[in-house]
């Protein structure tokens, strides 16, 4: 079965991996070249920040000897071609654990592109944003195709802040199956997530901690370790989206202590063990 191959593959991966017991997954990074003959959609040439060349090496080099053993890739191109070139990166680099693609559930090319993307294990789910996610829960077709995600054992990322929760919910009800995970948790506005509580499908990707300036919430945190429990809660970091707030050492160091104070197992769910279950 592809949910035992896929998870197997993951675990096994992260494993072989690890130069330690310390072990970390960063599941939320992004890949990218413009200086590709075709450039890219995102981000876009006025972004001093990141708009440069952002590959594998250089991160690799910056994480591993923090204890990231690897990382799961969030596709922010709409190109559907953008698959295929992380997923080429991913089959020359074991580092790179999967990728969260970009598909448009709904769009009558889905069924075809989610079926060539799933013969790679590596292909390991999509994401959608607020909007989409609005406008998919009356589309026939669109939970059609998530039904087809759900049973390719793919998972779906959702981001768009507060928003997209009461969205997220409906969906969790309407296909408990389906494995979800809200992005850049906790959000701005700290938004009441209680009725997320018992959706135990959905996950929360803490990725969002630390604020410009170096502030960050330690009850907002709290809160959505609460509500999730320590077996729905998986780190990301965003980078280098995560740049413009502080260096990549401080955005792990930030969730590490908050986490010092846990068992060692919730740390490892949080670090690495849930997202191979998401």
């Amino acid at each position: 079965m592809l949910l035992t191959s896929r998870r197997r593959f993951l675990a096994g991966a992260a494993a072989l991996a690890a130069p330690s017991p310390v072990r970390i997954i960063d599941t939320h990074t992004h890949f990218y070249d413009p200086s590709r003959p075709q450039g890219v959609p995102w981000p876009s040439p006025t972004d001093k920040l990141l708009y440069r060349t952002v590959l594998p090496p250089e991160f690799k080099k910056m994480v591993q000897p923090l204890g990231v053993v690897g990382t799961v890739v969030v596709e922010a191109s709409p190109w559907v071609e953008d698959n295929q070139w992380i997923l080429d990166l991913a089959a020359k680099d074991p580092f790179l654990l999967g990728l969260v693609g970009n598909l448009q559930p709904g769009q009558p090319e889905f069924g075809a592109q989610l079926a060539r993307f799933a013969k790679n294990p590596k292909f390991v789910g999509i994401r959608v944003n607020a909007g989409a996610l609005r406008k998919g829960l009356e589309s026939a077709g669109f939970l059609e195709d998530l039904r087809r995600l759900k049973d390719s054992d793919r998972e779906l990322d959702v981001v768009g802040g507060g928003s997209l929760l009461a969205d997220t919910a409906a969906l969790a009800a309407k296909l408990p199956d389906l494995r979800i995970v809200i992005d850049h948790l906790p959000f701005d506005s700290a938004p009441d997530l209680n009725e997320l509580a018992g959706a135990n499908n959905v996950y929360a990707k803490i990725s969002n901690v630390l604020r410009k300036g170096g502030s960050w919430s330690r009850e907002a945190v709290d809160h959505v370790w609460t509500v999730f429990g320590e077996r729905r809660v998986i780190y990301g970091s965003n980078w280098p989206v995560s740049d413009r707030v502080a260096p990549y050492a401080d955005v792990l160091r930030v969730v590490q202590e908050y986490c010092a104070s846990k068992s060692a197992e919730a740390r490892d769910n949080y670090f690495w063990r849930n997202a191979l279950s998401a």
